[in-house]
């Protein structure tokens, strides 16, 4: 298992955003860019991918305890932080409110839909043959005996 791989499960499990990671890491004076982040998280066979040093992982690990735990003079529960995190994430649905179509005012746009308003508008033609006969399912026809002989 490698260092990115590591990181990886650790960001999915504690549920972190990239924004975050890099905040952790300046905790113990560490500074990355979200793109250097980005680098660590792709797959390996990118162009981009970047393996992630041990010095990287270990400044994380270091900030993720501070993060969690706070330090001696500031203690925090990390239950608690990790709630907030919970709470941070969008939740995934239609949270957004839908908004209603409206039609455009352009009359260049609204030349086709002079033709969907009126009734007498006929359908497309189907190109069904009305000369076709029915289907014989030859499935039917053919008695099935796997092989043994039954005397019926």
């Amino acid at each position: 298992m490698t260092n990115n791989d590591i990181f990886k499960k650790l960001r999915v499990a504690l549920m972190l955003r990239d924004d975050q990671i890099v905040e952790i890491l300046e905790l113990v004076d560490f500074r990355i860019s979200k793109s250097e982040l980005g680098a660590f998280f792709r797959d390996e066979k990118h162009p981009n991918y970047m393996e992630c040093g041990d010095q990287v992982l270990r400044n994380f690990l270091n900030g993720l305890v501070i993060h969690l735990r706070g330090t001696k003079e500031n203690p925090k529960n990390p239950n608690e932080v990790l709630a907030k995190h919970k709470s941070e994430i969008p939740a995934k649905g239609n949270t957004k409110e839908k908004v209603p179509f409206k039609k455009p005012i352009d009359s260049e746009a609204n030349r086709g839909e002079q033709k969907s308003k009126n009734k007498d508008f006929k359908k497309k033609p189907s190109f069904k043959s009305k000369d076709k006969k029915p289907k014989i399912d030859i499935v039917e026809k053919v008695k099935f005996n796997n092989g043994k002989n039954k005397k019926s």
